[in-house]
Order: structure tokens, then C-alpha cells, then sequence
């Protein structure tokens, strides 16, 4: 059974940093490109957004432009664990976050992930 557990999240003030941490088991992570989507309250689940994507081996990263210098997305193939640091932090950023895995690498379009972990609420204050 694939499992995706994250955590980190809380409430952090706008300027602020938190590390939102996903470990999965069950899988054979090494092969899986992974990803952060955010979910905004009000918003449906198609409404996911994606924040950054790391590729087998992390050769290669993405990131959503609003991120772009803020977040840094990393992974640890040994502890099957995937990262999320985020640094100066904005209100917008307030969401619940969601790790996810795909084994195709095609695209970071929600609906093409394999696999979800169970989400993390980052609020960030004024």
C-alpha cells in the first residue's frame, strides 16, 4: 500500500520559513518524479495547484512562477523523502499543501499524478 505522509506545516508569520517534509513508503520511490500542489480553502480538489516538481535522481526541478526563488523543492532517494523549503513566506501562500508522486514524468497537471498524500496546512499571517 502507497503512502504519502507529509508534514511541517503551521501557522507562520508573512517573512517566515517552514520545511514541509513527505515521506512515502510502498513504492519505489527512486523511480518516481515528485511534486507540491497547494489547495486553497474554498477551492475544489481539481483546483490544485501545482507549486514545484523534482525528477528521478532530482536532475531537474520546477517551479510555479509565484515561487520562483522563494521555494526550493529537493529530495533524499535513501530516506524516500521529499522536501519543500519555503522561505519569505506571503499570505497567498496560505493553503494546504500536498505531496504527490507520478511515474510517467509527462506533466505536473494534477489529474496525471499516481499517488497523494493526505495534505498539510501552511497559514501564513499578515
Amino acid at each position: 500500500q502507497v503512502q504519502l505522509v507529509e508534514s511541517g506545516g503551521g501557522l507562520v508569520q508573512a517573512g517566515g520559513s517552514l520545511r514541509l517534509t513527505c515521506a512515502a513508503s510502498g513504492l519505489s520511490f527512486r523511480f518516481y518524479h515528485m511534486g507540491w500542489f497547494r489547495q486553497r480553502v474554498g477551492k475544489e480538489r481539481e483546483e490544485r495547484e501545482f507549486v514545484a516538481g523534482i525528477s528521478t535522481s532530482g536532475s531537474s526541478t520546477y517551479y510555479q512562477d509565484s515561487v520562483k526563488g522563494r521555494f526550493t523543492i529537493s529530495r533524499d532517494d535513501a530516506k524516500n523523502t521529499v522536501y519543500l523549503q519555503m522561505n519569505s513566506l506571503e499570505s497567498e501562500d496560505t493553503a494546504v499543501y500536498y505531496c504527490a508522486a507520478d511515474w510517467s514524468g509527462h506533466s505536473w497537471l494534477s489529474s496525471e499524478m499516481d499517488y497523494w498524500g493526505q495534505g498539510t496546512l501552511v497559514t501564513v499571517s499578515p
